[in-house]
């Protein structure tokens, strides 16, 4: 892209974690999916890394929102702003005039009609001039080189933070999928939840044995 350039392609992730930007081919921003809003006004002061770490500390003044749970939107006017904030931290400096946004956003193969409006509206409203939406097994798939264009079925589980993704690709379209609202954080807490159990079981055979 050089200085005069009057568009720009982006592609967004977005997760139930983390949202991850590409811009021309590189990753531009990798932020937590949440953003610091004020009470007082409703406004945004934070997002990403920033309104994480005032999660619980902004003393009754400032609350913070994960906008997206199990791979879809929660809260439209709180992902809108997520969206905004996130857009802003993409590099122009290098470019005298703002340009244009073309914007590829991977959603959940199970999306209903009203998500995909919620995730379009969302997405415009924050600035995209163009927009695209691409199921998220299909954009995993083109990512890994897979020739879905082909006569033979492909497959892709795609584990996220709040939802997996399990998909059967064949001659440009999906056959079949499959989304399941148990995926990364379920998992840790899992692990979590059995190594404390563990501990707690250790403990209390130790002090039987005292």
């Amino acid at each position: 892209m050089g200085l005069f350039s009057l568009s720009q392609q982006v592609a967004i992730d977005l997760g139930t974690a983390n949202t991850i930007i590409i811009s021309d081919g590189q990753i531009v921003v990798d932020e937590p999916s949440v953003v610091a809003i004020r009470k007082s006004d409703d406004k945004m002061i934070a997002v990403g890394k920033k309104a994480s770490v005032m999660q619980d500390r902004g003393e009754g003044k400032i609350y913070t929102v994960r906008p997206l749970k199990k791979g879809v939107i929660a809260d439209y006017k709180a992902c809108e702003m997520m969206i905004r904030g996130l857009i802003d931290m993409i590099p122009h400096s290098h470019r005298i005039i703002k340009p244009s946004i073309k914007m590829v956003v991977c959603v959940p193969s199970g999306a209903t009609d009203a998500e995909m409006r919620i995730i379009n509206d969302s997405c415009m409203h924050a600035g995209a001039q163009d927009l695209y939406l691409i199921y998220e097994p299909m954009a995993a798939a083109l990512g890994m080189g897979f020739d879905i264009e082909g006569p033979t079925g492909c497959m892709v589980v795609d584990i996220g933070g709040g939802t997996t993704e399990i998909a059967v690709m064949s001659l440009g379209s999906i056959v079949v999928n499959k989304s399941i609202p148990i995926a990364g954080d379920a998992l840790n807490q899992d692990i979590i939840d059995y190594r404390t159990n563990r501990m707690a079981c250790a403990l209390v055979s130790l002090l039987q044995n005292v």
